[in-house]
C-alpha cells in the first residue's frame, strides 16, 4: 500500500502522460482508418500486420483508460503494448529494406516517436507502479 500523496502524484503524472501518448496513438491509428478504410492494407504490408495497427484504435485508448481504472494493469499493459509495437514496426521495416536504406526507413518520425516513448515508458515504470494506491476503496453499501 502507498500511503506518500507525492509518489502517488507523480505515478498519477506519469500515467497521465503516458495515457496522453496512447490517446494520441489511437487517434493516428482511427485517422488512418478514416482516410483508408478498414480493409486498407497500409501501402502493401501483410494482412496480420494491418490487422494488428488497425486494432490499435481500439487498444491503445483502453490501455489508456486502464491506466486509471486499474492502474498496475495498465502500467504492464502499457509496457507490453509499446515494446511490441517497436519490435514490430522496426520488424516490419527490416523486412521491406529491399534496397539497402534500413537506417533511413528507421529514422521515421513515427519510429523515431515510438522508441522514445518505449524508452520514457521503461524508464518511468517504477514511479507509475509504485505510486500506485492499492488500497480497495469499499463497495457503497445499497440499501434495499
Amino acid at each position: 500500500m502507498v500511503h506518500d500523496p507525492l509518489m502517488q502524484r507523480h505515478s498519477l503524472i506519469v500515467r497521465g502522460i503516458w495515457a496522453t501518448c496512447l490517446l494520441i496513438g489511437g487517434l493516428s491509428h482511427a485517422r488512418t482508418l478514416i482516410q483508408h478504410g478498414l480493409l486498407w492494407d497500409y501501402g502493401g504490408a501483410a494482412k496480420a500486420s494491418g490487422i494488428y495497427w488497425s486494432s490499435l484504435t481500439i487498444i491503445d485508448p483502453a490501455v489508456a483508460a486502464l491506466l486509471f481504472v486499474r492502474p498496475k494493469v495498465g502500467i504492464v499493459g502499457t509496457i507490453v503494448l509499446i515494446t511490441t509495437n517497436v519490435i514490430h514496426n522496426v520488424t516490419v521495416t527490416a523486412l521491406a529494406d529491399t534496397a539497402g536504406d534500413f537506417l533511413a526507413r528507421a529514422a521515421n518520425p513515427f519510429i523515431g516517436s515510438q522508441i522514445v516513448f518505449m524508452v520514457f515508458v521503461l524508464a518511468t515504470a517504477r514511479i507509475a507502479w509504485l505510486g500506485v494506491d492499492d488500497r480497495r476503496q469499499p463497495e457503497p453499501s445499497r440499501s434495499v
